[in-house]
């Protein structure tokens, strides 16, 4: 009997440990301190006396409107974050509408925190992600027309090219209140400070000269 009460006992700390996980973070770091009075944000945001709450709080009207695409990628990301939103605190869930020039592109980026799930409502978009190198970095694409939905995984690196002559609108629904974004040019070329070009050349395996041009550059935020 002792020994079914052992095995009992192990078997329940062994399944306590393999279900137990630190909550996900939703930001990108969050440093810890001892002076509680020291602290701005614990994992998200502070919460409103429910008791002051209003309908207004639940609503949001941004994207009513078309975006701005005239820049130099021809895109424009109207995001509905928690910092945006702020009735979106705690529900996990966030929404960006997304307006293309013909031939604009929402580049290459990155949701840390969050899995994106796009709506096609006018035009032609070619969309595709890159696995990770464990399934090397294999490309899924596809193109959608009016009514398509694709889902860019949680992480992986994404895009959404209008290949069209006419204006092109998505909504992209995401699994976190605050999901993230990592552009991957802008993080690499524009960082502040930057990246020893040494680094950056042996990286990507180009010149010096290449990598100093690259940094030059202004690289713009469609967001």
């Amino acid at each position: 009997m002792v020994v079914v009460y052992f095995l009992f006992v192990l078997l329940a700390l062994a399944s306590s440990c393999a279900f137990a996980s630190d909550p996900s973070p939703l930001q990108d770091f969050c440093v810890a301190v001892n002076d509680p009075n020291s602290a701005v944000v614990v994992n998200g945001k502070f919460c409103k006396d429910p008791k002051l709450t209003m309908a207004d709080d639940f609503f949001f009207t941004k994207f009513r409107y078309p975006g701005n695409t005239s820049n130099q990628l021809g895109s424009k990301v109207t995001t509905a974050f928690v910092d945006q939103f702020p009735g979106l605190n705690t529900l996990g869930i966030a929404m960006a509408r997304l307006d293309f020039a013909p031939y604009g592109l929402n580049p290459p980026h990155i949701h840390p925190r969050g899995t994106e799930m796009l709506a096609v409502m006018e035009g032609t978009l070619h969309v595709g992600f890159v696995t990770s190198n464990q399934l090397n970095n294999t490309l899924f694409t596809k193109v959608l027309t009016k009514g398509d939905v694709f889902v860019f995984p949680q992480g992986l690196i994404h895009f959404q090219l209008n290949i069209g002559q006419t204006n092109a609108l998505a909504f992209a629904f995401l699994s976190s209140q605050n999901p993230g974004l990592i552009t991957i040019a802008n993080s690499v070329f524009a960082s502040k400070p930057p990246i020893n070009v040494d680094v950056l050349a042996k990286a990507f395996q180009v010149d010096n000269k290449l990598i100093n041009y690259l940094q030059e550059q202004n690289w713009f935020d469609n967001h």
